[in-house]
């Protein structure tokens, strides 16, 4: 890789994870994003933003090229890549083991048939693939350095690195031969080599694989797409950040929703949008124990005034995650800018209140033990938004436009009114239910008449907009309305002008090369959770072949490792924006589940009232 023409394919990208951080690896067997030492940390490895020049790590065949097959050994995160060259066969089988002390990425080389010239190159950039570090290099390691930060390199290889900072290692590999690398960060006031560099990396795999294979075995699911499931399932585990239980929504930042535009943000954070569908997922796949920490990160997160809840926290509950650019890394085939931070934590969105009920409520009815202090923060919520719920924000996509009367916003809304009556039930509390049960009744009925279009019959956007949004296909998951409702499916039907081969956008593009909603240029992917939503909701409205077919056409564009990044662009047939998305494997999950219960709306789906 030269530059940015040369970058691969954002599918060309597997995922590795010690629950606390991840890398993307090429099919070309280098690394070529790692943050440590977790996920919000800056990058030492950004090539996949940049060039070469901003850090990455490559172990293959001295010949290069992309591996011949590479895949996930079954029900775990340990990759094997598998180069055939015209000398013999070798595999890298790449992995992080879950964290135990200080963050470690392995890589084992091993002789399958002839020999293979082999070399790992490792370049180091610390501070967002800016800062080149002070090298040095022992007998045993190789050592790199800059400010806080320490990186050592460990190997059995025969003979010690070369180059001008001891980062390239060229070695023969023969059948039945075997080598491995180990890399570990580690705070750079610690003078002496971790002690990970100095266990056997056979007993590493081993104790990775068993990990992954046992947590996987706890999943509940056993329909038609099991392998679908599991994956997303081992996915969204990869991209929890186990000593606080939040999830990040993509481990990278600034993947382009639209190749060299400026749609590039900084997913390395905790949406609370996907909190009510990733504690749905969690429990009805299995773990009730990710559930439980998920919701304990919430608590904490969303605790303070209601009027300063956000719409994303980073991964310890931090709230503030400020926003810069980065010019120094040209991005992702000459996206940019690169952002690291994400200003949506200053925005108002009136959704968050009702995912962040309908949270606490779900986490309740499946038993999970509620801190003490819920039903106070169930009333603060709702006390501020009795207040609020009639203002303009800036909704479900986080729109850098002006504010507006969003549909989904309103409806999520009238959710938190109805979660916080059902809770009040579970816990025996009737506190102010007659004033949440007005609102809930009046918000039915703003809804019903300013957010419907008779012309098209269907749910819009906004309250005046004749613009369809995506995010409509959620009203009767979320109980707003019965899936029998003509409303709803009038709403399903006019979908289809959302579509492109299939696959459904967020909202329609405006004129001028403009998004009308949030003003910005460029032409973005569809989004393949509101494909996989239509796809259930196709199903829940009685056309179940129908949603099936759309349900099988966006696990047609999962990678060869059963990735799925935030977008699809049916005319490039690429996969776009961060990679890979929570919210997509989020929405695999939850279909796949739906697809299997068949046509009728789930019993679990609180039921639809505005008066009650």
């Amino acid at each position: 890789m030269t530059g940015p023409a040369a970058q691969p394919a954002i599918e060309d990208y597997a995922l590795l994870s010690d629950l606390e951080t991840a890398a993307m690896v090429g099919r070309d067997g280098s690394v070529d994003w790692l943050c440590l030492p977790r996920f919000d940390s800056p990058a030492c490895l950004a090539a996949l933003l940049g060039t070469r020049e901003n850090g990455f790590w490559r172990v293959a065949p001295l010949a290069r090229g992309p591996c011949t097959r590479r895949a996930y050994r079954p029900d775990t995160l340990v990759l094997d890549s598998v180069w055939e060259t015209g000398t013999g066969t070798v595999r890298v089988t790449d992995f992080m083991p879950p964290r135990a002390q200080l963050p470690c990425l392995v890589r084992v080389v091993e002789g399958l048939s002839g020999s293979v010239p082999m070399r790992s190159e490792l370049r180091l950039r610390f501070h967002q693939g800016r800062v080149v570090p002070w090298v040095r290099t022992t007998d045993r390691f190789t050592v790199a350095v800059a400010g806080p930060d320490a990186v050592w390199l460990g190997d059995d290889l025969p003979g010690r690195p070369a180059g001008e900072d001891g980062s390239t290692a060229d070695f023969t590999v023969s059948a039945g031969q075997r080598h491995a690398l180990t890399l570990v960060w580690a705070p750079s006031h610690r003078p002496a080599p971790p002690a990970a560099l100095t266990v056997p990396a056979e007993t590493v795999l081993k104790e990775t694989g068993d990990y992954w294979r046992s947590w996987a075995g706890r999943c509940h699911y056993q329909g038609p797409w099991r392998d679908a499931v599991v994956r997303s399932l081992i996915t969204l585990k990869a991209l929890t950040y186990a000593p606080t239980g939040g999830m990040v929504a993509a481990p990278t930042t600034s993947l382009p929703g639209c190749v060299g535009g400026e749609r590039n943000w900084d997913h390395r954070y905790c949406w609370l949008r996907d909190s009510t569908l990733t504690l749905s997922c969690l429990l009805r796949s299995g773990y009730h124990e990710e559930a439980t920490a998920w919701l304990d990160w919430l608590v904490r997160a969303v605790a303070g005034d209601p009027a300063d809840l956000q719409t994303v926290y980073g991964v310890g509950g931090q709230r503030l995650l400020p926003e810069s650019e980065a010019p120094w890394l040209p991005g992702y085939q000459d996206s940019r800018p690169v952002r690291f931070g994400n200003s949506a934590v200053g925005q108002f969105q009136l959704d968050v209140y009702g995912e962040v009920l309908d949270t606490l409520y779900r986490s309740a009815r499946a038993g999970i033990p509620m801190p003490a202090h819920v039903w106070s923060l169930v009333e603060a919520l709702m006390g501020f938004l009795r207040r609020h719920w009639r203002e303009p924000d800036q909704g479900l996509w986080q729109v850098r436009g002006p504010r507006r009367q969003f549909v989904h916003s309103k409806v999520m809304a009238w959710v938190a009114a109805d979660r916080a009556l059902r809770l009040g039930g579970l816990l025996g509390r009737t506190g102010s239910g007659d004033q949440w049960r007005a609102m809930r009744a009046e918000v039915h009925r703003q809804v019903c008449e300013e957010g419907w279009d008779a012309g098209q019959g269907a749910f819009v956007q906004s309250y005046g907009s004749t613009a369809l949004d995506a995010s409509a296909l959620l009203i009767p998951r979320l109980g707003f309305l019965p899936a029998r409702d003509p409303r709803v499916r009038g709403t399903v039907r006019a979908m289809r002008g959302l579509e492109e081969d299939g696959f459904v956008r967020r909202y329609a593009r405006g004129g001028r090369g403009m998004h009308d909603v949030d003003g910005m240029p460029g032409r973005e992917g569809t989004f393949l959770a509101c494909s996989l939503w239509y796809a259930q909701a196709l199903t829940t409205t009685g056309r179940a072949a129908a949603g099936r077919e759309a349900f099988e056409r966006v696990l047609g564009v999962r990678n060869d490792v059963g990735l799925l990044s935030e977008q699809w662009d049916p005319r490039t047939g690429r996969q776009l924006g961060n990679a890979p998305e929570a919210f997509s494997h989020i929405a695999l999950i939850e279909t796949a589940f739906a697809l299997a219960a068949g046509p009728s709306p789930s019993p679990r789906s609180p039921a639809a009232s505005g008066r009650r």
